[in-house]
């Protein structure tokens, strides 16, 4: 029989780590070294992808973009957020509780963590590996931000890649997404996954309740009941799966 696994998609900046200010820095860097512009529009960061961010940042430039510019881009944030790793130590900090939390579900057997983020793959290591969080989430199975432009597909790439490393399907009600916005209660709930939201963002408990999201949680101080508001949403072994 195979053993029944709970997955654990952890997004990045404002549920795990605080790097405010830092996306604006980086990307103000990187067009310029891409396309010699000075940075005149902000585009919204919370929730969004590395791709719908760049997007809407070449266009609002007047650059007729193409997928070259786009990967371009990326190649220059990987670039800064590399030669930065000396220093994010100092850029940001562990979300209170976050590494305690991050631990507590790596020693049950039946969870496997991972990422759902708008962050590339290789900025998320970054900004984890700074406060020695990545050696409880496996990178391998997550979605990242050069997926889609849309945060569902993300969901739906973790998924996909974790049903393949670890042989066994996922029903979606065994599928946790934890993020601190709407974007994110969104994209498990367009999976029938199950959508908790962390108030350590731009986003108030009372607005997230109101987006719909399955737990609300103020912070991720108190493990124990973080752990217990996380575990109890999953479908007990002794009961079928639940539907979308």
């Amino acid at each position: 029989m195979t053993e029944k696994r709970t997955l654990v998609l952890w997004d990045v900046d404002q549920t795990l780590v605080d790097y405010s200010g830092t996306g604006h820095r980086w990307y103000s860097q990187a067009l310029v070294s891409v396309v010699g512009l000075e940075l005149a529009h902000v585009p919204a960061f919370p929730g969004r992808t590395e791709r719908s961010i760049t997007v809407e940042l070449l266009e609002a430039h007047g650059v007729e973009w193409t997928e070259e510019h786009v990967e371009r881009m990326f190649a220059e944030l990987i670039a800064i957020a590399t030669a930065a790793r000396p220093e994010l130590p100092s850029l940001g900090r562990a979300l209170p509780g976050a590494p305690q939390v991050l631990a507590a579900l790596a020693e049950r057997p039946e969870v496997v963590q991972s990422l759902v983020t708008g962050n590339l793959v290789e900025l998320a290591d970054c900004k984890l590996a700074a406060f020695d969080l990545l050696p409880h989430v496996d990178l391998e199975i997550g979605g990242y931000g050069s997926v889609s432009t849309d945060r569902h597909e993300l969901v739906a790439a973790a998924k996909r890649a974790a049903e393949t490393k670890y042989g066994t399907t996922f029903d979606p009600r065994s599928i946790i997404v934890i993020g601190d916005t709407p974007h994110d209660v969104a994209a498990a709930h367009h999976h029938g996954a199950v959508g908790v939201a962390v108030a350590t963002g731009r986003h108030s408990v009372e607005e997230l309740v109101a987006c719909g999201a399955d737990v609300v949680l103020t912070d991720l101080s108190d493990t124990d009941a973080v752990i217990a508001s996380l575990l109890r949403t999953a479908p007990p072994d002794d009961q079928l799966p639940f539907g979308p």
